[in-house]
């Protein structure tokens, strides 16, 4: 199968789509950062569900890095990633700007998402959420889709973008899709690249460890000490440090002291260099 059209800049983007439009077409889109694997093209499949055309962003956004974050080692595999979604069928439009096309000399734009942007992964990176919002606006704005689909491994950043879709008006519906798992449970994730043949056997425990937080809540054990458990259980077994193990309100992500309401719990740990998170619903 051909590999999809790719535009770099918004105004071709536009263009194309202005076309499609014109014929009436219904436009999903699906923002990745490109390394793709099976999880994003759930997203794609999930989007062709919803719409006519779907339209598949690639961009490694960097005012979502902190300096001593991994900016510049993310894997960049635009041929191989436009392969993958030839292969898988579905997307009809690749996007794939460049730094300079996303932030031109003089940006000077932040959007700052109150709500559930605050604690789990704000206390550990403050300068994640203000810019995957300023980016997931701009792409939107650019895109201008009916739809747009975002994994739910990213649950906390899912419930970012509804909250800043939600409050700036714009006329995207934001759906989130299930986490696409390795056989032993692993979440799907680029960073899984960087995990050594040991680190990955320890990353595998990472579901595991949730499963029995979450029995351990279904079993009446109180929360603080469920999450506690989750921390230490996840440190056992091989972890070298644990950011959070925490069960929130799974739409407004405030803490809880009892189950009375619908939860998830998320974790967010480190084995050897790299830094996995994942959440599943209580």
């Amino acid at each position: 199968m051909a590999v999809p059209p790719i535009v770099a800049s918004i105004a071709a983007l536009r263009a194309r789509l202005a076309a499609e439009r014109r014929n009436g077409a219904r436009i999903g889109f699906v923002p990745t950062m490109g390394a793709l694997h099976d999880g994003h093209l759930s997203l794609v499949r999930e989007t062709q569900n919803r719409a006519d055309k779907v339209v598949v962003s690639i961009f490694v956004n960097p005012t979502q890095f902190a300096p001593h974050e991994d900016f510049d080692r993310y894997p960049r595999t635009l041929e191989a990633d436009a392969e993958k979604l030839a292969a898988a069928g579905g997307t009809d439009l690749i996007f794939a700007p460049s730094v300079a096309e996303m932030y031109p000399q003089g940006f000077a734009t932040k959007i700052d998402v109150g709500g559930p942007s605050h604690g789990l992964e704000t206390d550990f990176r403050p300068h994640f959420f203000s810019g995957v919002a300023t980016v997931v606006a701009k792409l939107l704005l650019a895109v201008m889709p009916e739809v747009a689909t975002f994994g739910e491994k990213d649950y906390q950043q899912l419930l970012v973008v509804r909250r800043m879709a939600a409050d700036l008006g714009l006329a995207t519906e934001i759906f989130g899709a299930p986490i696409v798992r390795e056989t032993d449970g692993l979440a799907m994730s680029s960073r899984n690249a960087y995990l050594q043949p040991d680190d990955r056997r320890v990353a595998g425990q990472l579901n595991v460890v949730l499963k029995r937080v979450i029995a351990a809540l279904h079993n009446g054990e109180p929360i603080l000490a469920a999450e506690a458990e989750g921390k230490r259980a996840l440190l056992e077994a091989g972890f070298a440090s644990v950011d959070y193990v925490a069960v929130r309100h799974a739409t407004t992500l405030a803490p809880l002291d009892s189950l009375h309401h619908p939860a998830r719990v998320l974790a967010a740990a480190k084995v050897g260099n790299t830094r996995l998170i994942d959440n599943m619903a209580v």
